[in-house]
């Protein structure tokens, strides 16, 4: 989503115009799910994805049309058929795949991008409602058209006053229970709407801005993850190390932590190679409730750390001690500084998708979640 407002505002600021191709709805497998999108601009250049590069082509070309008659058009890809007309090619995805493309109206202060920068210029989870019709695809498709945040903000335009109020009841429901659904709103013409949770990236906080920090910068840009540095050697913790990173604090511990905003989005990674430092981050961090702390080091340094805590007379409980990961890192017989930051990246990740980072062949049931291939009616 980052990445698309940077093209969308080079499109703009170069007079190009643009179309939002978005994964509505998936039935069965696809490379993508529901909340995929991809940025088109009228003379070819995509941003995002939709899938593996299968569909890119395809949805380019229709993205291109959409753009010229100024019209949002619903687009379904059937690739559990090897004979598809309109792919050319057999997928064996096994799946079938909604796009809804629509144009961007500039001039329009509710339109899609303009609601993605409402939602990344604050830490909050919210809401964004996309509404499409499978049965009447020639009919006019609304697109994406509300947003809702934690604190109440409201974006959009809706008509419909009895569609709005079930849509901020709905929208309430699935910032509560933390899960995106997909409902028909109106039977007659099967109006759908893709009522989409989207969470804040997740932000990284890295104690420690040795060389084997630098490759974590790395993934973490890679993944659209803010990143913090913290560490009192001012000669390492510097913009020249760890170019585009969110802030640099160059402090001890405790001013270091003042300075800092964990979220139920962050995590914390204890790696400055400097025992009392570590310890006294530690410290102060283990209260906060934060989802995920890692120690870099072996075993016996992560118990010595929590010994040394507990004869201080700090309390920790059990649920504390589940948020904290010593060693750190998923066991995939990691060795060099690229291949350790491979590893406590995947672990934080399996974290906060509440995965346990097992092999995919090993599981019995389907990759993606099939609720949220389900329609409520």
């Amino acid at each position: 989503m980052q990445e698309i407002v940077k093209a969308f505002d080079m499109a703009s600021k170069n007079g190009l115009e643009t179309a939002l191709a978005t994964v509505v709805h998936v039935e069965g497998s696809s490379y993508r799910r529901a909340g995929a999108r991809m940025l088109v601009t009228e003379d070819g250049t995509i941003t995002g994805a939709i899938s593996g590069g299968c569909l890119e082509g395809d949805a380019l070309q229709k993205a291109q049309h959409v753009i010229a008659k100024r019209k949002p058009m619903l687009v379904t890809y059937d690739t559990t058929d090897d004979n598809d007309p309109e792919l050319s090619v057999g997928l064996g995805c096994n799946g079938i795949i909604h796009i809804l493309i629509e144009p961007i109206d500039i001039g329009n202060p509710e339109n899609p991008i303009q609601l993605f920068k409402t939602f990344l210029s604050t830490r909050q989870a919210a809401v964004l409602v996309t509404l499409f019709s499978v049965k009447a695809k020639t009919a006019e498709q609304p697109g994406t058209c509300f947003f809702i945040n934690e604190e109440g903000d409201i974006r959009g335009d809706l008509a419909e006053e009895s569609l709005f109020k079930t849509l901020l009841s709905d929208a309430d429901k699935v910032l509560i229970n933390q899960k995106s659904i997909t409902k028909v709103y109106r039977s007659e013409d099967e109006l759908t709407g893709f009522v989409e949770l989207l969470k804040p990236a997740v932000n990284l906080i890295v104690a420690g801005a040795g060389n084997d920090a630098i490759p974590l910068m790395q993934l973490t840009k890679i993944l659209g993850w803010k990143m913090t540095i913290v560490d009192c050697r001012s000669h390492y913790a510097t913009e020249e190390r760890f170019p585009g990173v969110r802030k640099i604090i160059a402090t001890d511990p405790v001013d270091a932590l003042s300075q800092l905003s964990p979220d139920e989005r962050s995590a914390i990674i204890l790696m400055t190679h400097n025992y009392k430092y570590d310890l006294s981050m530690l410290r102060e961090l283990i209260p906060l409730q934060i989802p995920y702390i890692g120690l870099l080091g072996p075993r016996k340094r992560a118990n010595k750390m929590m010994q040394d805590l507990r004869s201080e007379g700090l309390i920790i409980t059990e649920e504390q001690l589940k948020h904290i990961y010593g060693p750190v890192g998923l066991d995939i017989g990691a060795e060099s500084p690229d291949e350790i930051a491979l590893s406590v990246i995947a672990e934080i990740k399996s974290v906060f998708s509440g995965k346990s980072g097992t092999h995919l062949r090993e599981k019995q049931e389907p990759i993606h979640e099939r609720e949220s291939e389900i329609i409520d009616h």
